[in-house]
């Protein structure tokens, strides 16, 4: 469990500060929209109206208490930036802060954000690859090269194991997790049976799933 700082209810904030409580994080949140503040207010643990980017507000806080704070502003980018800035100054121990482009993000780490996410971009990225390929069901990307993929079992694997399979040798692939229905199936042994109601997750490069998708 972790002691979260949100400033900004946009729908990334807000999507952001439902899903840390939802996994049992401490979620504190700081917007200067008195409305915005009251409709989450039953989803978190607490809500307060207050400019993030007013060193007096950031200092009654007290930033330096909270694992990580999330500059969520919104379209606004030089409050983002003066947000991302002033929690540095004011002790916070890690920053994660959002962008549009590569240029925002370039100027946001300087000013002291740890980590920044393009929200809309990864998630575009994210959706284009599913959606691209017919048996895809979800993906996350690792690195250039290397994502986790959720695929549908190969029919030709079907009653046959990951040994009998070799999987790791002839598809250059690790298979993470084994879903069925509702259940998961973490690291499976090699001796574990396919069956085509299953669905994989494995991490390997792009060219090596494409030749089981495709």
């Amino acid at each position: 469990m972790k002691s979260i700082l949100i400033i900004g209810l946009g729908r990334f904030g807000t999507y952001m500060a439902k899903k840390f409580t939802e996994l049992g994080n401490h979620v504190m949140v700081l917007d200067t929209d008195e409305e915005k503040v009251n409709d989450i207010l039953p989803y978190v643990t607490s809500a307060q109206i207050g400019d993030g980017t007013k060193v007096s507000v950031l200092e009654s806080i007290g930033v330096d208490n909270f694992d990580i704070c999330v500059v969520s502003v919104g379209e606004n980018f030089q409050s983002s930036l003066e947000a991302t800035s002033l929690l540095k100054e004011a002790g916070a121990k890690y920053v994660l802060s959002r962008a549009s482009t590569e240029i925002q993000a370039k100027f946001l780490l300087r000013n002291g954000a740890d980590e920044v996410v393009f929200a809309e971009k990864q998630m575009a990225e994210r959706l284009a690859v599913r959606y691209s390929a017919n048996n895809i069901f979800d993906y996350i990307q690792l690195t250039p090269e290397y994502a986790i993929y959720e695929i549908p079992t190969p029919k030709s694997w079907e009653g046959r194991t990951i040994r009998d399979k070799n999987v790791r040798v002839k598809y250059n692939l690790n298979i993470l997790g084994v879903k069925r229905g509702g259940n998961l199936t973490p690291l499976p042994d090699a001796d574990y049976v396919f069956d085509t109601r299953d669905r994989l997750i494995v991490m390997c490069k792009k060219e090596n799933i494409d030749k089981l998708t495709h």
